[in-house]
């Protein structure tokens, strides 16, 4: 039996903003959770809540109603540095765009969160990582020089290098040609397992969320299995 707590928890979460016409319900009473290694994907139709959902569960955004852990802390009512802090510590992000540094080369992309935090042998732990995805040889490369799959590469390694309790993955094939994207998943998965570190994937891609351990669908701010 697993004693274990959850990584991420989401209880009765709801967001509610206001429209022309008066309140709108963006989410409602989503409760769910993630346990290490665990890989979920959140899928659903364009305008269901899904990037709302996993801002959410990011503490990127604050809910109206319920409340999100990360672990056994409060991570929604927590202030925003609070929020920033505890994301940092714990989270990897990675991007449908990437979202790397253009005058950062890929090593410098992969060392910043490190050296925000505060990390002893940010170089190394980037050189590391960029090996693990294939890019060692690439790691003094500017993102203008590196192709789009390689760019996601570097995001990924940039997500692992933190060593995260929780991967947060926002469309992360979704920009990328056919072969480039089984790469990248393929990659994504393997850390997901190599690691145990917990996925949680918000994707429109029904083959890359049968490669998730589970899958919810958000239907109109409401999920399902």
């Amino acid at each position: 039996m697993n004693t274990q707590s959850p990584v991420l928890s989401a209880r009765n979460l709801g967001k509610r903003v206001q429209g022309p016409e008066g309140g709108l319900d963006l989410l409602q009473d989503i409760t769910l959770e993630v346990n290490a290694g665990d890989s979920l994907a959140i899928t659903g139709p364009s305008g269901s809540g899904k990037s709302t959902l996993l801002s959410l569960l990011a503490g990127l955004d604050v809910p109206t109603s319920g409340e999100v852990l990360l672990g056994d802390k409060p991570f929604s009512s927590g202030s925003e540095d609070q929020r920033a802090r505890l994301r940092g510590e714990q989270c990897g992000f990675v991007f449908q765009h990437f979202q790397l540094v253009a005058d950062l080369t890929a090593q410098e992309n992969v060392m910043l969160p490190l050296e925000i935090l505060g990390r002893g042998k940010a170089r190394d732990t980037a050189r590391h990582w960029l090996d693990q995805v294939g890019l060692g040889k690439r790691c003094h490369h500017f993102p203008a020089q590196l192709s789009g799959g390689e760019q996601q590469r570097v995001a990924l390694a940039r997500a692992f290098a933190v060593s995260p309790s929780l991967l947060f993955a926002d469309e992360p094939t979704g920009s990328l040609d056919y072969a480039n994207g089984e790469h990248v998943a393929d990659l994504l998965f393997s850390l997901n397992q190599e690691q145990g570190t917990a996925l949680v994937l918000v994707t429109h891609d029904q083959t890359l969320a049968r490669r998730c351990s589970r899958a919810m669908s958000l239907v109109e701010g409401r999920l399902g299995v």
